[in-house]
């Protein structure tokens, strides 16, 4: 074990990340997104302009105008992120410590990207890049190695490796999302790097907590139909990232299970799905016509039928096994108030209470699928 404490803080390291998506859900929900034009600083300040004479100094040097309500927000989001990768730094300098090599390549690289920073907001974006990308390399280099994540002796330097380049590029994202102007592509790829990143945490902090494992084999044999779960739901969670980026949650109106009255709307599938649109674009509200955000919203609730009963069938077979009948039953509700959530959200317009709960109780599906993949052991003796 890198470190006694090792588990306990990637255990407090997954509680983090599940507030950081949830606040993002906030940010983005309540359009908060450009609130700050500016990265990492919101209108060259560490925190967000308050104060009268802050606000006017700010509406003289930016375009956009402060608005102070929205703005803490996304600062605040941000700080909250920035906390969550120290954590992610600590995890990976624990873990490479004792590995050759390993200390230098997390040091090396989280120098690098940490120079990047002021040289970026001094304008010399070229420069800035080539440093992340170098620093991502570097740790992507070390993480992916041929001899895997994850050795007999417990040694996590590569897993937390690949942690710690996946939230660098999280911050890229974030950065992309105010420059390239909630371009719809970014702020999707946003989310789903967030649901990465619980995802790999949870995995991390589970494989390093002792008592974890379970040795059933009738668990294990589950694991094909538990993998197509964390999968499918994940293509769910990407298909809804790219409903909000595009604005398209209130494309049927009100309307449910019928779509703008009907069961089979106009719509514009091959509009709908154009990931690239080229930069300088703003794309806050959408910029979608109607046919297109229709096509959005039905992939979205089509999908939805996939994955309810490919969650259904996995809860069944695991409440079947009476060690773990408990985390099928997890899964039921877990699933049941996702979709109540999911038909609420469009039957009472999308309030914002109930949009991020929705986000909120999407994290925990996949959270709770990739815990009981990380527990499951091939049975003691090869049996199963």
């Amino acid at each position: 074990m890198p470190h006694p404490n090792y588990h306990r803080i990637a255990w407090v390291a997954v509680l983090l990340t599940l507030v950081v998506i949830v606040f993002g859900a906030f940010v983005r929900l309540s359009n908060a997104g450009l609130s700050c034009p500016d990265w990492p600083t919101c209108y060259g300040r560490i925190t967000w302009p308050v104060h009268e004479h802050e606000i006017a100094h700010a509406n003289d040097a930016f375009e956009r105008p402060v608005e102070s309500h929205k703005a803490w927000r996304e600062q605040v989001h941000r700080h909250l992120a920035a906390a969550l990768g120290l954590m992610v730094f600590a995890l990976a300098f624990l873990a490479s410590r004792r590995v050759r090599g390993g200390k230098a390549v997390v040091v090396g690289a989280s120098l690098l990207v940490a120079l990047a920073i002021p040289i970026y907001m001094r304008g010399e974006h070229a420069w800035a890049s080539m440093l992340a990308v170098a620093g991502e390399a570097m740790l992507l280099g070390w993480a992916l190695r041929p001899d895997g994540m994850l050795s007999p002796r417990g040694d996590f330097s590569r897993l937390s490796a690949l942690l710690l380049a996946v939230i660098i590029f999280q911050a890229l994202l974030g950065m992309w999302t105010v420059t390239w102007l909630l371009k719809p592509i970014v702020v999707m790829g946003h989310l789903v790097g967030g649901l990465t990143t619980l995802s790999l945490l949870a995995f991390l902090a589970c494989r390093a907590s002792p008592q974890a494992a379970l040795y059933l084999p009738a668990a294990w044999r589950l694991r094909p139909l538990l993998m197509g779960a964390i999968a499918v739901v994940g293509i769910q969670i990407a298909l809804g990232g790219w409903v909000s980026a595009n604005y398209a949650a209130l494309a049927c109106g009100t309307d449910f299970p019928k779509c703008l009255g009907q069961w089979w709307p106009e719509h514009d599938f091959a509009e709908a799905f154009v990931l690239w649109r080229g930069i300088g674009t703003d794309y806050e509200g959408g910029v979608l016509d109607g046919p297109a955000r229709v096509a959005i919203q039905l992939s979205h609730r089509l999908f939805a039928l996939l994955v309810v009963a490919w969650v259904i069938w996995l809860a069944r077979r695991i409440r079947a096994i009476d060690e773990i009948s408990g985390w099928g039953t997890t899964l039921y509700v877990l699933l049941g108030v996702q979709v109540g959530l999911g038909i609420l959200n469009v039957i009472s317009g999308l309030p914002l209470k109930i949009a991020t709960a929705h986000n909120a109780f999407a994290a925990l599906l996949l959270f709770v699928l990739v815990l009981l993949f990380a527990r499951l052991r091939p049975p003691r003796g090869g049996g199963g």
